[in-house]
């Protein structure tokens, strides 16, 4: 059975959409519990809030009223037909079943399916948020928002100046690729090379200056990084690495950067600013990947999983390290953390039903876990490029880049 859902015209278009309705009982049977929105309401939004959607098409070669068809379309079937106590993906991958043919019509305007997959999910997304349905979590969080791609391991997450974001992850081929946020849109996916066996981790210590690190095919640690111009070449820093890396800076010019080594131990490799130092061994007994995060220039915040799944922590406060504490929790994946300001701390992880959890310190004591959803298959990554601000990654159920944040 179809519906005719609407009719678009232009100065040269004249298209009619039907959409195909697998029961018409269906249509609009989650408003009587959900905020009343219509399309205008959500076409507007995007206009006002979500101008970058718009200007990722139009950057690919389609016109902004062809754009306006598009989303009208999407959200005229999430509204009145789609399941919104689903996921966005679930409902994109439905829209695509019961549309089939609406992928090659946007794709004619020379919109790739990587890009139109990640907007149009997004639209959803936006859509869910605004009514209330999905896994949308509370106290300011985003919902979660897809960036596609194809990983092949955890994301990685530097920033190197307000609003701007630079995520890594491991692709199919097991290089590096980089995807990165202008402060308007997202770019295209970049291939940095390399042979990774781990996910990599990523700090920047100034404007225009990113460190990548990752574990190479000898296990060893391999380094790369941006010069505000170019990229380096890999060189290997050697060592005995069980795990991917972690990395933070105190200051600039300078870098922490720790793995876990031989007997589940942490070590630890610097870089003062003019030679690296040998490896130190830092004790414990991790059951993951560390996460590092410095908030001033005598003090380094280590997080990991412990041997009970439960999360652990050790701190360098200018003169020593303290013994390791733990946090409580169970963990299904390795830690991330990030700071917002001096002696503030957010720390994520995989918790049961592959839900994203976060633990906060304030500055005295730590808060309970928080629930904030998602459908995570890999251990998230996080940071922080503004006293308000937090962004977290992570990969999703179809390998793609999965986003969430929260503040401005």
């Amino acid at each position: 059975m179809y519906r005719n859902q609407y009719m678009y015209t232009n100065p040269s278009y004249y298209l009619w959409a039907p959409v195909p309705m697998s029961d018409d009982n269906h249509t609009g049977a989650y408003s009587d519990v959900r905020q009343q929105v219509s399309v205008q309401e959500v076409m507007q939004r995007l206009r006002s809030e979500h101008s970058d959607l718009y200007s990722q098409f139009e950057q690919a070669g389609m016109s902004r009223q062809i754009a306006e068809y598009v989303f009208f379309f999407v959200i005229n079937y999430t509204l009145n037909q789609a399941n919104t106590n689903q996921s966005a993906d679930q409902i994109y991958q439905q829209f695509h079943q019961q549309v089939p043919w609406f992928s090659f019509f946007v794709r004619q305007f020379g919109v790739s399916r990587d890009l139109m997959d990640r907007v149009l999910r997004r639209v959803i997304e936006i859509i869910l948020g605004l009514i209330g349905g999905g896994q949308q979590p509370g106290d300011g969080w985003s919902g979660w928002e897809n960036l596609g791609g194809t990983l092949t391991s955890a994301p990685a997450v530097s920033s190197w100046q307000n609003n701007r974001l630079d995520v890594f992850a491991r692709g199919t081929d097991n290089a590096l690729y980089h995807i990165w946020w202008n402060g308007s849109s997202w770019s295209n996916w970049q291939n940095l090379g390399g042979q990774l066996t781990s996910a990599p981790a990523a700090v920047s210590w100034g404007a225009n200056r990113i460190d990548v690190f990752a574990r190479g095919t000898d296990n060893a640690l391999y380094h790369k990084w941006w010069n505000g111009s170019n990229w380096s070449d890999w060189e290997n820093l050697g060592g005995v690495l069980t795990s991917g890396p972690a990395v933070s800076s105190r200051r600039t010019n300078q870098l922490d950067v720790f793995a876990r080594g031989n007997g589940n131990r942490l070590y630890k490799r610097t870089w003062n600013g003019s030679n690296w130092e040998d490896w130190e061994d830092l004790g414990g007994n991790l059951n993951s990947e560390p996460a590092a995060v410095s908030w001033n220039p005598n003090r380094i915040d280590i997080f990991a999983r412990g041997q009970n799944s439960n999360l652990i922590h050790k701190w360098w406060n200018g003169s020593s390290w303290s013994d390791w504490e733990s946090l409580g929790g169970t963990l299904t994946s390795a830690p991330a953390v990030s700071s917002k300001r001096p002696n503030r701390l957010e720390v994520f992880v995989r918790g049961t039903g592959n839900e994203l959890y976060r633990r906060a310190w304030n500055g005295s004591s730590w808060s309970s876990w928080q629930n904030l959803g998602g459908n995570l298959t890999s251990a998230p990554a996080a940071v922080s490029w503004g006293p308000n601000r937090t962004d977290v990654f992570a990969r999703g159920q179809n390998r793609d880049l999965i986003h969430l944040w929260q503040g401005q």
